[in-house]
């Protein structure tokens, strides 16, 4: 089966799973292709989680989707992205947001991430390598948080981030299974809504897991 007929399989299943047609419209012209290895560019538009080297992955697009609309994204955001990996999560924030700040702690993935966007046309967007403090500090506040990586906990550093009615979505368990959790912040108890079981390489950092 070629791209296009793999392409069009994926989004006619992801439309019976998947509300936000805006979410769905940009991701069908997001070409998943041109973040993924040459090994790998078969399966591009297969519903499956794909090696991009370093131990990491690009998520399965269902996933991707799920994410993205439980952001509740208009147009006129600033998002904050933990784990850049491949960037293909980062394009599709960049259609649906104003401004996306993503961080990434492999410098070779940030480096290859941000060449692919570049070359895309993308220009609302900064990558940076991160640092031992969880998230971007420095850009706060953001409107949105998404994180590509399972945490034990939701971690306070990345609320404190976080503007008053944002949602942060983030996977919570273990190191190797997690809950899909999205919390929208409240001034006293924050609203949690899980989104389903899901499976991430760990977030590490303070407030995180450590490297080991």
């Amino acid at each position: 089966m070629g791209l296009e007929a793999a392409r069009a399989r994926l989004f006619d299943c992801l439309r019976h799973e998947v509300r936000d047609k805006r979410v769905l419209s940009v991701m069908a012209h997001v070409p998943r292709e041109r973040f993924v290895s040459p090994d790998y560019y078969h399966a591009a538009y297969e519903d499956m989680p794909l090696s991009i080297g370093f131990g990491q992955t690009i998520s399965q697009p269902f996933i991707v989707a799920l994410m993205t609309q439980s952001l509740g994204l208009k147009g006129e955001e600033k998002v904050l992205e933990l784990g850049t990996g491949s960037g293909y999560q980062t394009a599709i924030l960049a259609d649906l947001a104003k401004w996306v700040v993503s961080i990434e702690r492999i410098p070779q993935l940030a480096d290859s991430a941000r060449r692919a966007l570049s070359e895309l046309g993308y220009k609302n967007f900064e990558i940076h390598t991160s640092s031992e403090a969880l998230g971007w500090p420095d850009g706060a506040p953001y409107d949105a948080i998404i994180v590509t990586a399972g945490a034990p906990r939701v971690p306070e550093k990345l609320l404190e981030q976080l503007l008053l009615g944002g949602r942060l979505v983030i996977p919570v368990g273990s190191r190797w299974e997690q809950d899909l959790l999205q919390v929208t912040k409240r001034k006293r108890k924050h609203l949690v809504k899980s989104l389903g079981g899901c499976r991430f390489v760990p977030l590490i950092g303070e407030g995180a897991w450590d490297e080991g």
